[in-house]
């Protein structure tokens, strides 16, 4: 029985607190992008956009987690808001002044991705250090839902900036909210243990020991390709698509906000329900959220309507979480905390780096003149495939 709340806990608190400025803003500027690119400069380019963004992130993606291991997670983190507030206050400048181009876009997105690749696995491997292990998955959980509830507020302010006010805006005030979250989690304000890895190796040594320690563990690998699989087929290809989707049936950034905030809603009421309901068989409760997740998709990429759209994407978004966080959960309980960022980063890989991928390839569907409904029916028939594959070839993972 958990003695003290989780809210109690200062330094999990300013986590949080700092998690909902840098995801507020960081919403706002993939919302704003993603109209601003649709309607501005090229329909047609917003795939190449995406991937600038998430190519450097995948390429520095493991380093974020060896940098979190040799340092102190918050300084990883303060660095990583500052340095993004700057990025996005100079996009402001740009978008403002009209000298924004897509070259310079690409190469804005590009850094702006590269910074966010050692954000996410100081964040996730800071929790462990900071909760004890009987509250990991309501941490999670708890941590999870509120970026969820980010999520929700940065697609709603865009949205009503972007129609009352302008692009640019946008970007302003995703600036003032990125460096507010730099503010917050101020390494003086953190209460945060001595870094665990001493050791002083080269960073390609400690990322093989990372590696190496993954590939020792079946249900590590299992989980890994379960989370490829919600990420390349489902995730990945939802991001490409919602604007294109709001486009072609007449909508605005309104809808489009609408779109994105059914999505944050679904996790979050997810969220709130791993946050109260433990799962002891996390391997199991990971693939069915997938096969959840899959089957959500494949009834979304028919539909007819923006309304009938908006309900559906709700329904993915309430999949999604049951399939990261209680693997998250038996990740932090298992692993041990010198090793926490590299295995987390590896883990973030896995979840956000076949971003790019799914993007190039519906962007090639797209551009051979196949329609966005059936680019969105192959991606999910063939997810399906390879969620059954697994399903039936790793019978331990649903056992654990």
């Amino acid at each position: 029985m958990v003695n003290q709340s989780l809210f109690k806990n200062r330094t999990y608190s300013i986590l949080l607190l700092a998690g909902i400025f840098a995801i507020v803003g960081f919403s706002m500027f993939l919302t704003t992008t993603t109209w601003y690119v649709t309607t501005t400069l090229s329909a047609g380019s917003l795939g190449l956009v995406l991937i600038a963004a998430t190519v450097p992130r995948l390429l520095m993606m493991v380093f974020g987690g060896v940098i979190a291991d040799k340092y102190k997670k918050s300084m990883v983190m303060f660095w990583t808001n500052l340095l993004q507030s700057f990025l996005l206050f100079g996009i402001f400048w740009l978008v403002s002044t009209d000298n924004m181009n897509l070259t310079l876009l690409l190469l804005l997105a590009g850094v702006f991705g590269m910074l966010d690749a050692f954000f996410g696995p100081a964040s996730s491997s800071m929790i462990p250090k900071v909760v004890e292990k009987r509250q990991l998955q309501q941490a999670n959980a708890y941590f999870q839902g509120i970026d969820q509830v980010s999520f929700i507020i940065g697609p709603i302010l865009a949205g009503i900036i972007m129609e009352v006010f302008s692009v640019s805006t946008s970007y302003f005030v995703a600036s003032i909210l990125v460096f507010l979250s730099a503010i917050i989690i101020f390494p003086p304000f953190v209460k945060e243990g001595e870094v665990e890895n001493q050791e002083q190796n080269k960073p390609l040594d400690d990322l093989k020991e990372g590696i190496s320690y993954i590939r020792r563990s079946s249900f590590l690998l299992t989980g890994i390709l379960v989370l490829i699989t919600l990420n390349f087929f489902i995730f990945g290809t939802l991001n490409l698509a919602l604007p294109l989707v709001v486009d072609l049936y007449g909508g605005s950034p309104i809808n489009l906000s609408a779109m994105e905030v059914s999505l944050g809603v679904g996790m979050v009421i997810s969220t709130i329900t791993l946050s109260r309901v433990q799962i002891k068989r996390r391997g199991r409760a990971s693939i069915f959220g997938l096969f959840a997740a899959i089957f959500s998709f494949l009834i979304f990429s028919q539909a007819p309507s923006l309304l009938l759209l908006t309900v559906l994407v709700f329904f993915i978004g309430v999949s999604m979480p049951f399939v990261f966080i209680p693997f998250f959960t038996a990740v932090q309980e298992t692993t041990e905390n010198r090793l926490m960022g590299r295995v987390m980063s590896i883990i973030f890989l896995a979840m956000n780096g076949f971003d790019p991928i799914a993007y190039g390839v519906m962007s090639g569907f797209i551009a051979l003149g196949i329609t966005v409904q059936v680019t969105l029916l192959a991606f999910g028939i063939a997810g399906l495939i390879v969620a059954l594959f697994i399903y039936f070839k790793a019978p331990h993972f649903t056992k654990t």
